[in-house]
C-alpha cells in the first residue's frame, strides 16, 4: 500500500471514529445504530464496513485511539521540570482541557462496562496501561528524588485514577462544573499521598 493510500485510510478511520463518538455521546451505545454512524460519517454502509465490522470494533478503535493519545502524554513527560510540575500539567489537560464530548464518551464507556463483557475487557486493558504508565512515572520520580522511596505506589495510582474518574463524572453530570478549580486540590492530595509512609508515620506521632 502506498503512503498516500495508507494516509487516506487512516484519515477515513479517524473520521468514522469521530462520527461514532458524536453518535454515542448523543444517543448512547445501545440506541446508536450503524446506520446512524454511516449518516454521521456521510458514507455508505458498505464503505463503513470496510473499516469496521461492528459497533464493538468501532468502540475498540476509539479505545485504541485514546490509548495512543494518553500514551504519548506519558512518553512526552519531561521530568527535568520535576514530577509534580508534570502531574499538574497532566491534570490540567485531562480535567479541564479535554472536550465535553470526550468526557461524556468516557462516562458512557464506564457505564457500558457493567453490561458488555467485551467493552469491559477493552476498558480494563486501557486501565492497566494507564496504571503501568503512572507507576513507571512515579518510579522515575523516586529515582530523581522527587518523591519518597517508600511510597505505596499501587495505592497512590489507584486513588489518582479514582479521582480522575470522579472529576470526569462531575463534568458529565453537573452543568457548569469548573474542573479547573479542582487541579490545585488534586495536587494537594497527590503531594500528600506521595510523601511516603515513613514521613506520614512521623507526622502522626508528633501531632
Amino acid at each position: 500500500m502506498s503512503r498516500v493510500n495508507f494516509q487516506r485510510q487512516s484519515d477515513r478511520r479517524a473520521e468514522i471514529l469521530a462520527a461514532a463518538q458524536r453518535c454515542f455521546v448523543r444517543s448512547g451505545f445501545h440506541q446508536t445504530s450503524m446506520q446512524e454512524i454511516c449518516a454521521e460519517a456521510e458514507m455508505s454502509a458498505g464503505n463503513l464496513y470496510r473499516y469496521f465490522l461492528s459497533k464493538k470494533s468501532i468502540i475498540a478503535g476509539i479505545a485504541e485511539r485514546d490509548r495512543a493519545e494518553v500514551g504519548q502524554d506519558f512518553a512526552r513527560a519531561d521530568l527535568s521540570q520535576g514530577l509534580f510540575t508534570v502531574l499538574e500539567g497532566m491534570a490540567h489537560h485531562h480535567f479541564a482541557v479535554r472536550s465535553d464530548e470526550q468526557v461524556k464518551l468516557c462516562t458512557e464507556v464506564m457505564s457500558e462496562t457493567r453490561r458488555n463483557p467485551e467493552i469491559a475487557r477493552i476498558s480494563a486493558a486501557f486501565d492497566a496501561d494507564v496504571r503501568k504508565w503512572f507507576t513507571d512515572l512515579f518510579k522515575a520520580g523516586i529515582e530523581r528524588g522527587d518523591i519518597a522511596s517508600d511510597v505505596d505506589l499501587d495505592a497512590a495510582v489507584t486513588m489518582l485514577m479514582i479521582i480522575a474518574d470522579g472529576v470526569w463524572w462531575r463534568r458529565a453530570l453537573e452543568p457548569g462544573f469548573d474542573a479547573e478549580t479542582m487541579v490545585p486540590v488534586f495536587m494537594d492530595i497527590t503531594r500528600h499521598m506521595l510523601r511516603g509512609r515513613t514521613a506520614g508515620a512521623g507526622e502522626g506521632k508528633s501531632s
